[in-house]
Formats: C-alpha cells, structure tokens, sequence
C-alpha cells in the first residue's frame, strides 16, 4: 500500500471528474481519447493538498513498462523531462484539466478554490 494522505469524498468525486470528462491528459494532447486513468500526484502524496494537485494519466503515461507498449519510454515515471518536453509540464497540463473541466460545466470544490487561492 502506497503512503500519504487519506482521500476525502470531495478530492475522490474531482478525481472521477478528471477521468469522465477529461480522460488522460498526455493522450488527449496526443489526438486520443483514454478515459482509463490512475491519477499522478505531481507534488507527492504526503502535503495536504497531494490529492487535488494531480493528474488523470493512462498507465502508459503514468509508470514506464504498463498500460499501451507503444507509449514505452513516454511515461512521467521515470522519464518526467521527456514527458515535460512532449505534453508540457505538469503544472501546464493540471491547469489545462481544470480549463477542460470548466468547459464540462463541472464545479471545482470549495476546498480545492481555497487552495488555488492559497498558492496563488
């Protein structure tokens, strides 16, 4: 079992809304639809804001050697400069998955508002 933060209902109902209306963020840049996604937490899985500040990755994208072989050496894990210089980086895609949500008509949480708001 992974280490870090509990997930509350809230970031668990935003991280299903990544992966229904957005799919995997690098393979919809790609021109491809994938709605098959583990979420990648960007800044680690132990700060309190770990499980907003994340993003919806196929297995290929997410963990080298899983998920579509084609995608084999694109995955944020272990080649993250690669992955940055092909889709952009993490914190450019994370705010475009907000942009796409926005355009679904989805609400981020008041929880998830208050830590933009914190870190910006």
């Amino acid at each position: 079992m992974l280490s870090g933060r509990t997930i509350t209902k809230a970031q668990k109902q935003f991280h299903d809304a990544l992966a229904e209306h957005i799919g995997c963020i690098a393979c919809r840049k790609a021109g491809n639809q994938n709605n098959w996604v583990s979420i990648h937490h960007i800044d680690g899985r132990t700060k309190d804001h770990a499980h907003w500040y994340v993003l919806p990755l196929c297995a290929g994208h997410h963990q080298d050697g899983t998920g579509n072989k084609q995608l084999k050496g694109w995955a944020i894990h272990p080649y993250k400069k690669r992955f940055e210089k092909r889709y952009g980086t993490q914190h450019q895609l994370y705010v475009e998955c907000l942009h796409l949500l926005a355009k679904h008509n989805y609400l981020l949480p008041q929880e998830l508002i208050k830590w933009i708001r914190q870190t910006t």
